[in-house]
C-alpha cells in the first residue's frame, strides 16, 4: 500500500544485431506485439515501450502527439542516460498510433543492419532507469551472446574437460554476478523479466535466466531460430505471455498450523524474508513447491492447516488477497498415508531438488541423490509391510505410488539432468531447467513421461478426429513400423513415420515419396491439402489445446533416418535403455535390491 496501484506495463528490449535481422526474428515479433496491442490486460491504463539495441541503444518517444517515432541513440555505454525520459513510456490508448507506426517499420529499419555485436547488460541497466518508478515486465529478445559493456559473457559452453569433475557445476550457474544483482534490483522495483533467447550458437542460459529466476519471470528457448520454421510457436507463446490474467507487484505466503513448518521453497521468485514470497508478476502457467518438516508436536493434533495468501494488483486496478486454506487430517499410522500419497506433488518437489542440486554438484551427484530418495521410501514402506507379508523377495510398494520409480527414472533421463558433456547442449539443460522450476504438475509429469500415440488408423480410415488416442509405453517395442505415431511433451511434437507405412499415406503428409528423400528435416505438415493432412492437423490442435502455455511444433522423421531418429525420438524413449540410464526393468531391479539391503 505504499503507492497508487500499478498500471500494467510491458517494456520491451529487442536485440536488433545481424542475427536477428537474418533470421526474420524482428518481422516475426513487430506482427506479433501489434496482434496482441487490443488484448494486453488493464484498457485504458496500460503503458508500453520500446529499447532496441546492438552495440549502441536506440530509445524509441512515442508521444501521443507524434505521427512518427522518433529515435534517440545513446553509444556511451559506460554512462548511460535517458533522452526524453518522460516520453520513452506512454499510455497504449492515447500513443496507439505512433506504437503501432512504430512496430510497422521496425524489420526494415535494421534491415541493412550489419552489427554483430550484443550491449545487453547497458540494455538492462537503461530498462531499469526507464521501469523503476512503475515496475512491470520485461520482455527481452536475445539473439546472440552479451558482448559489449557490463554484463559481457564469454564462450564457456563448450568445455567437455569440465564434466565430471568438481568444476562441472560452474557451467550451470552465472558466470557474472551483473545479472543476479541486476535481478535483485529488477524484484525489488516490481519488474519481472522474460527471457526469450534465439541464438544459433551458445548464449549462456545459465547467466541470462537468472534474470527471470529472481523476478518470477520465464525463459524461452529457441535455439537456431529461422522465421519460416519457428513462427507460429513464438507467435502462440509470445501472445500467451501477453494476454494470459496477470497478477502485479505480488508478494505470497504460505503458513502452516502448529506440528509443522516450511522448510525450504522452490520455484521463480525472491525470497525477500524467512517465507514472503516476492512476485513482481504472477500468473496460471506458474507452480512453486515447497518442503515441509514434521515437529513432534504432530502427534498431538488431528488436522494440520495449510493458508497461501497471495496479496497482489490485478491488471484493472484492485488490490486482491487470494486464499487457499487446506485442511489435512493427521493418520495414525503410516500405511495410510503412503496410500494417500500424491505422485505428482512428489515428483514436483523431487524435480525442483535435482534441479538445484545440479547446481551445486555433479549432473552424476544429482541423479544418485533422486535414486536414494526413492530407495529409502521403499526402505520405510517395506519395514512396514514386511513381517506381515512375508515377502522377503518380492518387491512391494503402495498402489498410489506405483508409477512414482518411473517418473525418477524418467526424470534422471530429462533434458536437464541426463547424460554429461555429449547427451546434450549446455544450453539446452539450463532451459529445460528454468522451465521445470515453474512448470504445474500436469505439464511436469507430461515433460517427464511424453505421450506416445498410434495414429494411422485415425487418420486413413473413416474415423471421427475426436476419437480418443491411446497412450503406449516409451519404448521402441511400442513401434510398429507400419504404423505412424505422434511424440508429445507437452513443448514438442515428433511425427515418427514407420518404413512400412502404406505410401499413399506418407506421400499424403509429405507432399512427396519419401523413399525418394532420406532428409525429412526441412518437411513441414499441413501444406498439403488432403483429408490424411487434415485429420492430422485436426488431432495435433486438439493435443496443443490440452495445455495452451506452449505450442507443440511439429518434427517429421522416418524409422532409420539417422542421426535424426536417435536425437528426436530413440532417445526420448525412456523405459528403454537411452540417455546413459537403465531400462526400466533394470531400473526396478536396481531398486529392489538396494531396498533389501539393511
Amino acid at each position: 500500500m505504499v503507492r497508487p496501484p500499478m498500471p500494467p506495463l510491458y517494456f520491451f528490449v529487442i536485440d536488433v544485431s545481424v542475427s536477428a535481422v537474418q533470421s526474420g526474428l524482428l518481422e516475426v515479433l513487430s506482427k506479433t506485439i501489434k496482434s496482441c496491442l487490443d488484448d494486453l490486460p488493464g484498457f485504458p491504463r496500460t503503458q508500453i515501450g520500446f529499447l532496441t539495441y546492438d552495440s549502441t541503444l536506440h530509445f524509441y518517444s512515442l508521444k501521443a502527439s507524434m505521427s512518427q517515432p522518433q529515435m534517440m541513440v545513446v553509444s556511451d555505454l559506460d554512462d548511460i542516460f535517458l533522452p526524453l525520459p518522460d516520453d520513452l513510456l506512454v499510455n497504449l490508448s492515447d500513443s496507439r498510433n505512433v506504437v503501432d507506426a512504430f512496430l510497422d517499420s521496425l524489420p526494415s529499419m535494421f534491415q541493412e543492419n550489419a552489427n554483430v555485436e550484443s550491449a545487453l547488460g547497458p540494455a538492462l541497466k537503461a530498462s531499469f532507469m526507464v521501469m523503476s518508478q512503475l515496475g512491470g515486465k520485461l520482455l527481452v529478445f536475445q539473439s546472440t551472446l552479451p558482448s559489449l559493456g557490463v554484463g559481457r559473457l564469454r564462450l564457456r559452453g563448450d568445455d567437455a574437460r569440465a564434466y565430471g569433475t568438481d568444476k562441472e557445476n560452474n557451467l550451470r550457474i552465472p558466470e557474472d554476478s551483473f545479472y543476479k544483482q541486476m535481478a535483485a534490483d529488477f524484484t525489488k522495483n516490481q519488474i519481472a523479466v522474460d527471457i526469450f533467447a534465439f541464438s544459433e550458437k551458445y548464449s549462456d542460459i545459465a547467466s541470462l535466466g537468472t534474470l527471470a529466476k529472481y523476478t518470477g519471470g520465464q525463459v524461452y528457448h529457441y535455439p537456431s531460430f529461422k522465421a519460416d520454421t519457428h513462427r507460429v510457436k513464438l507467435r502462440h507463446e509470445l501472445a500467451r505471455d501477453l494476454t494470459r490474467e496477470t497478477a502485479w507487484e505480488a508478494v505470497m505466503r504460505i503458513r502452516c498450523s502448529k506440528g509443522v513448518q516450511f522448510t525450504t521453497y522452490h520455484g521463480h521468485f525472491m525470497l525477500r524474508s524467512t517465507d514472503l514470497l516476492a512476485l513482481p508478476a504472477v500468473d496460471s502457467d506458474k507452480a512453486f513447491a515447497m518442503q515441509v518438516s514434521l515437529e513432534d508436536s504432530l502427534l498431538t493434533t488431528q488436522i494440520v492447516y495449510f493458508q497461501v495468501a497471495l496479496l497482489c494488483t490485478s491488471s484493472s486496478g484492485e488490490r486482491r488477497i487470494k486464499v487457499h486454506t487446506s485442511a489435512v487430517p493427521v493418520v495414525p499410522d503410516l500405511a495410510e498415508m503412503y496410500r494417500q500419497a500424491d505422485t505428482g506433488a512428489i515428483m514436483s518437489l523431487l524435480s525442483r531438488l535435482a534441479i538445484e542440486n545440479s547446481l551445486s554438484s555433479k549432473l552424476d551427484d544429482a541423479r544418485h541423490r533422486i535414486q536414494l530418495r526413492i530407495v529409502k521410501s521403499l526402505k520405510e514402506y517395506r519395514n512396514l509391510h514386511a513381517v506381515q507379508h512375508r515377502l522377503g523377495g518380492r518387491m512391494i510398494y503402495p498402489e498410489s505410488l506405483k508409477l512414482l520409480p518411473l517418473y525418477a527414472l524418467c526424470l534422471s533421463k530429462s533434458a536437464a539432468l541426463r547424460g554429461g558433456f555429449s547427451d546434450v547442449s549446455l544450453d539446452e539443460r539450463c532451459a529445460a531447467g528454468y522451465s521445470m522450476m515453474i512448470l504445474p504438475v500436469k505439464g511436469l509429469l507430461k515433460l517427464l513421461y511424453p505421450s506416445l500415440f498410434r495414429a494411422d488408423d485415425i487418420i486413413s480410415k473413416a474415423f471421427d478426429s475426436d476419437v480418443s488416442l491411446e497412450k503406449l509405453p516409451l519404448t521402441v517395442g511400442s513401434l510398429d513400423s507400419r504404423g505412424l505415431y505422434i511424440y508429445d511433451d507437452g513443448f514438442n511434437f515428433v511425427i515418427w513415420l514407420g518404413q512400412m507405412l502404406p505410401s499413399d499415406i506418407a506421400s499424403k503428409i509429405l507432399g512427396f515419396d519419401f523413399s525418394m528423400c532420406p532428409d525429412l528435416s526441412k518437411a513441414s505438415l499441413g501444406e498439403q491439402k488432403n483429408d490424411v493432412t487434415s485429420k492430422l492437423c485436426s488431432t495435433l490442435e486438439r493435443l496443443r489445446k490440452d495445455d495452451p502455455s506452449h505450442y507443440q511444433l511439429a518434427c517429421v522423421v522416418r524409422q532409420g533416418e539417422q542421426p535424426r531418429e536417435s536425437s528426436l525420438l530413440l532417445s526420448k524413449l525412456n523405459e528403454d535403455q537411452v540417455g546413459g540410464g537403465s531400462n526400466y526393468a533394470d531400473w526396478i531391479l536396481q531398486l529392489h535390491r538396494q531396498s533389501q539391503s539393511p
